[in-house]
């Protein structure tokens, strides 16, 4: 199980949307099943679910962050939600990519601002989870197949 997490509105349905579109979907009710080869399951949780993001860490060997690179305050919000993440015993042993999305919009952030107003280094070098950290568009595509790759990666290793 993967779980998909973020704030409202920074695109991770979208972004499975998109993954589909790369490899053929098997869609559930309330889960994405994506065939790459192995099955991988995506479960995309919203913001406004994030009181109860932690009933869904048992099965969570891979969590997929996503963050709005062009909007500055939301980040210091997700940033505070990704610190309780890390921080919880459940995910100890799950990688993590972190997401930085909508880097097609002229006002995102570049990877220098953000790791200067997130302290992003610190957070990795404290974090005892295995942390990956991309720039991607979901809308234009940007970047999905190294997010593709990372979850094939991951699934592979926890057979």
């Amino acid at each position: 199980m993967c779980l998909l997490l973020g704030a409202s509105g920074v695109g991770k349905t979208l972004l499975v949307k998109r993954l589909q579109n790369i490899l053929p979907p098997v869609v559930g009710t309330d889960l994405t099943d994506i065939m790459a080869p192995r099955k991988i399951t995506i479960r995309e949780l919203g913001g406004c679910m994030g009181p109860i993001w932690s009933s869904y860490y048992g099965n969570c060997h891979s969590l997929l962050f996503m963050m709005d690179a062009s909007n500055p305050t939301q980040l210091s919000a997700s940033c505070v939600q990704l610190l309780g993440l890390l921080s919880a015993e459940q995910l100890a042993k799950a990688s993590v990519l972190i997401l930085f999305n909508k880097i097609d919009l002229p006002c995102y952030m570049t990877m220098e601002e953000i790791q200067s107003l997130l302290r992003l280094p610190d957070i990795v070098a404290c974090a005892k989870q295995n942390i990956t950290i991309a720039e991607i568009s979901a809308r234009k595509g940007t970047g999905l197949a190294g997010v593709l790759h990372w979850l094939q990666d991951q699934h592979r290793t926890r057979g």
